[in-house]
């Protein structure tokens, strides 16, 4: 993967390739969960949490938190396991490599927006077993499971992962809570959608490339789910599509801090008043990095579609309901093979004018 002969299929199309200079971010907001432990929730500490919440949900899709609750050695940990899951021989880590048929577990040529990405990833669920569609085909009801595949080394590989993903929940339900009541909803309005949730969490592997300006860690892209909470190393290289000019703007990292994204669902959920936004991630010359998301979803059974509490007559559901499950199963195919025609994007549910 680190020769100077570059397989095409990793090179960016000229008008997406990163630019230089790199601009960081001014104004991502960084958010203190503290009063969520520490105030009641008719405090003004709280209230004033809700309303950054929705602020940053509103102006930047993005942002980042501290005091979170997460215990710091719990991360490092999991981030000291994959950084030597990732060091051992390649025909180690693909003795957990995975498949069409389970995409749980270690893999090296996905691809984003049909250019394949510059990274090495390991996949693994929050239920285990998972269920999920069988198929994209809307008429095919058969479900099936995904079970969770753990490598042999390092040893202490699925205590840790399983340790960080139990945290990781709790701390994405504080999150939907928070996003809830900056809607003016209960804290709990969504929780009900998480159950037999989606849910996974990814570990990130970038290797150092030789050519940063031609290739991309991930290409641009939205996240399909409902939310996704990310801890990255001190390394550096998400970026962020600035919804008010479109520049691409650099995540610093934040000690012990988390960044946060809306995804697509919440999106339609909000009816548009919050909004998924665009991302990618750049590769570095000179150093590898390591980051590590949990992505938040709901069952696969849910019909995701604008909140009813959200919509009146003035303001009418933007989309159409789909069928989570169907929805990530046909955004699934593109994750294996290269295709001729866009992927499937909330956009394809826009209700009619």
């Amino acid at each position: 993967m680190g020769e100077v002969a570059i397989d095409p299929a990793f090179i960016q199309s000229i008008e997406h390739r990163p630019k230089l200079p790199i601009l960081e971010a001014q104004g991502i907001p960084l958010i203190d969960l503290s009063p969520l432990n520490n105030s009641p929730s008719d405090s003004s500490s709280f209230r004033r949490l809700v309303a950054e919440i929705g602020g940053a949900c509103k102006d930047w899709g993005f942002f980042q938190v501290i005091n979170h609750g997460v215990p710091e050695d719990c991360r490092d940990r999991v981030e000291n396991t994959a950084r030597e899951f990732f060091g051992l021989p390649k025909e180690e880590k693909m003795k957990a490599g995975r498949d069409e048929k389970n995409p749980f577990g270690y893999y090296d040529t996905e691809h984003t927006k049909n250019v394949r990405d510059w990274k090495e990833v390991f996949d693994f669920g929050v239920e285990n077993p998972m269920v999920i569609p069988a198929s994209h085909e809307a008429q095919d009801e058969e479900l099936r499971l995904l079970v969770n595949q753990w490598p042999q080394h390092p040893a202490n590989f699925r205590d840790a992962c399983e340790e960080y993903v139990k945290e990781m929940e709790k701390l994405g339900y504080k999150l939907l809570g928070l996003i809830c009541q900056s809607l003016g909803l209960p804290a709990n309005r969504m929780n009900g959608y998480f159950k037999d949730q989606t849910t996974f969490t990814r570990l990130n592997y970038y290797p150092v490339c030789p050519v940063p300006h031609l290739a991309l860690g991930v290409g641009r892209h939205k996240d399909a789910g409902a939310l996704t909470v990310i801890t990255q190393d001190e390394v550096g290289g998400l970026e962020v599509k600035r919804k008010s000019d479109g520049e691409w703007i650099r995540v610093k990292p934040t000690p012990n801090a988390f960044v946060v994204n809306v995804g697509d669902i919440i999106q339609v959920w909000s009816n548009d008043k919050y909004e998924s936004v665009e991302h990618r991630v750049m590769v570095n010359s000179r150093r590898e990095r390591f980051s590590i998301p949990f992505f938040f979803n709901p069952a696969h059974h849910i019909m995701v579609q604008p909140l009813h509490e959200l919509t009146d007559d003035q303001n009418p559901p933007k989309y159409k309901p789909y069928n989570w499950g169907k929805f990530i199963a046909t955004r699934n195919l593109s994750n294996f093979k290269k295709l001729d025609v866009e992927n499937i994007q909330i956009h394809h549910f826009k209700a009619s004018e």
